[in-house]
């Protein structure tokens, strides 16, 4: 056998993707050259590692099985990199992270100070919706996923960063405020989208008045269910960190609900038996050395709400 780290590399990502044309793109190679470097790999082996049935590529078992074994080697590859650098006093490498929309207002926190330390470092951060965090997270896109409620559907690791408290807010001198349970279905409620950590935690507190709200609005982020409090559309329930500013200038008010502010926790997640590379490994440790410092220095503010 006579095949390169290459290729295994290329075979890797058309196994991740499930598709030639999206592994040249993500490789930055034309398609003709990725399937040029896959029939090459292919050679080497009496077996075939792929098919295509119509016009949907198929990766065979043994496929699968060398698409496992070839993971490991090029963790165990890039690991020596990091090691030879690491001896030269350097921890170079690429830290992937992906957290759901509301977590962009902690996750630079619990980033600067690492990346400062380790310049050589390079970071991709995507910020979307819960549900493509945890796909990335299943599909092992990245390392790391930040999130408030832990996904019922994959096996993972956590390490928790910090409390996440939400509050329920409405535009300042109007009056939200329900007198019983059963005046929730007069309020209009801003909602987030299906599937969010927000819209979870608030389903199951709903769920536990036996009530359904009167849900006016659902929106796909929190900054949007923000404005729509500000303009006076309804009332939401959103995570303290969210709203710094606006409490501040007292442009939203805390209502007063029985059960709130609800609490959950801010959590760093990755896949259960994940073979991490230095560079997470030494992410993992400035999380849990620095996690309070870096809460008392940025968030204290929130213990007042």
């Amino acid at each position: 056998m006579n095949f390169t780290l290459h290729q295994l590399n290329i075979f890797q990502t058309v196994v991740r993707l499930k598709s030639i044309t999206k592994a040249a793109e993500v490789l930055h190679m034309t398609q003709p050259a990725v399937s040029i470097q896959l029939k090459n790999l292919q050679d080497q082996f009496d077996i075939p590692l792929t098919e295509v049935i119509g016009r949907q590529l198929y990766i065979t078992d043994f496929g699968l099985e060398l698409a496992t074994i070839t993971e490991k080697i090029l963790v165990d590859v890039d690991t020596i990199q990091h090691k030879m650098r690491a001896y030269k006093g350097i921890l170079s490498g690429t830290l992937r992270m992906a957290g759901v929309s509301t977590g962009k207002y902690i996750m630079p926190y619990f980033l600067s100070d690492f990346m400062e330390e380790y310049q050589a470092i390079d970071l991709i951060l995507d910020v979307t919706n819960r549900g493509k965090v945890i796909e990335s997270l299943a599909k092992n896109e990245i390392d790391f996923a930040v999130v408030s409620v832990l996904p019922a559907q994959l096996e993972v690791e956590e390490e928790k960063l910090m409390p996440n408290k939400l509050l329920f807010i409405g535009l300042p001198g109007r009056p939200w405020q329900p007198e019983n349970d059963e005046g929730f279905a007069s309020i209009p409620l801003i909602h987030r989208e299906e599937g969010s950590g927000t819209r979870m935690i608030i389903d199951a507190y709903f769920q536990e008045l036996k009530v359904a709200p009167k849900v006016r609005l659902t929106l796909t982020s929190s900054e949007t269910v923000k404005q729509a409090v500000i303009a006076g559309l309804g009332v939401a329930a959103l995570s303290v960190f969210s709203l710094k500013n606006e409490l501040e200038r007292g442009e939203v008010e805390i209502l007063p609900l029985k059960g709130f502010p609800l609490m959950s926790e801010w959590r760093l997640i990755w896949l259960k038996n994940k073979r991490l590379s230095p560079v997470c490994k030494a992410y993992l440790d400035f999380i849990r050395t620095r996690k309070k410092i870096i809460f008392d220095r940025h968030f204290s503010w929130a213990n007042q709400y």
